[in-house]
């Protein structure tokens, strides 16, 4: 019997039920063995072998157990990513939606599942961790929003699991790093304004015990110094769009107004834009606003908003396929993302005479 005639009784096979790997083999003319070790990443399978039975998995429409993979590799095939932030904040900020549809588009082609939970940081935060890590629930874990002296850094060490930071930590660990450099992003908007010839410029800032929030501070006092303009003010906020308005309110409130606000993210610059308006202070004639993240809205509120592009689609997708290198031994190294860019529109202009 031949490879092709095997190869077509196995297509009959899968028309009538579920394909097997047996369906695979003898469609791709290969032993059940080659077919695992193919699948499951694992040396000793030729480039065009491996090509092969990939094709022939995809033409009869195979796909994984999940769970007999999990037994064959004493895996879980499922990765976690726990938010310690208030599930509210998580629900309303298209930073996250954006970033796991990032992580799901690299974990939907390469069978694993993703499990999302959302604890405030402290003892709920580790008591999640350690429960995604008994009995080997996951394989891995997305650590984000970094802390100053994060205990979750050693926390993971402990408990063996494969992880990927979102940025730098300020402390060692093992762990591959994805990063982009906030401050560029917050830098390119305070020149932006200050080509305009904003004197006055306020920060609506993030926590400061988050590393990001932190630099984003530290770039803007920076970028102030650099400009000549001493004392700074900067608002600190939980990255929430209540707090945004809040901390809105409290600068149009001074004596000293000012004519430019830097916010933090795009969600609490939306907030500032509809306090100013309330207040009957028009963006951008007599207030100017930017945002960070640069989400889908600001191209649809009025006015559009100026806002620091990153790519939260592509930090997902890059920090997926950099976890799943590190569980497959694969030791990657950090992985720097391109720089940010200001992306100019409707909520910026020169400040009023």
């Amino acid at each position: 019997m031949t490879a092709a005639t095997t190869g077509a009784e196995s297509a009959g096979a899968a028309k009538r039920g579920r394909p097997t790997i047996s369906d695979v083999a003898a469609h791709a003319g290969v032993s059940k063995g080659l077919v695992s070790f193919a699948l499951n990443d694992r040396p000793g399978v030729s480039a065009e072998t491996r090509e092969r039975i990939f094709a022939a998995a995809e033409e009869l429409g195979w796909r994984p157990s999940v769970r007999a993979r999990s037994l064959s590799v004493d895996r879980s095939f499922a990765l976690g990513l726990v938010i310690g932030r208030n599930a509210d904040v998580i629900a309303a900020d298209p930073f996250f939606h954006a970033f796991i549809a990032g992580v799901e588009s690299e974990f939907s082609t390469s069978g694993q599942v993703l499990v999302l939970a959302a604890a405030t940081p402290g003892r709920e935060e580790a008591e999640t961790y350690r429960g995604l890590a008994a009995d080997k629930r996951v394989d891995g874990v997305i650590l984000t929003d970094l802390r100053a002296s994060d205990e979750r850094v050693p926390l993971v060490v402990e408990l063996g699991l494969a992880a990927v930071t979102l940025g730098r930590p300020d402390q060692a660990s093992p762990f591959p790093a994805v990063s982009v450099d906030d401050g560029a992003g917050i830098r390119t908007a305070v020149d932006h304004l200050v080509s305009l010839g904003h004197r006055r410029i306020a920060h609506v800032a993030g926590p400061d015990t988050m590393l990001h929030g932190h630099r984003r501070t530290v770039a803007f006092e920076s970028a102030m110094h650099e400009a000549g303009l001493d004392d700074p003010v900067v608002v600190t906020t939980d990255f929430s769009a209540s707090e945004g308005a809040r901390a809105t309110r409290d600068l149009l409130e001074r004596s000293d107004r000012p004519s430019a606000i830097v916010y933090s993210n795009d969600h609490m610059a939306l907030a500032g834009i509809a306090v100013a308006r309330r207040a009957g202070i028009a963006v951008p004639e007599e207030l100017s606003i930017t945002g960070f993240d640069n989400t889908e809205l600001a191209d649809h509120v009025f006015p559009s908003l100026t806002s620091v592009a990153t790519d939260a689609v592509a930090w997902g997708a890059v920090a997926a396929r950099t976890l799943l290198s590190s569980i497959a031994g694969q030791a990657p190294g950090d992985v720097q993302l391109d720089a940010p860019r200001l992306v100019v529109r409707e909520s910026t202009a020169r400040p009023p005479t």
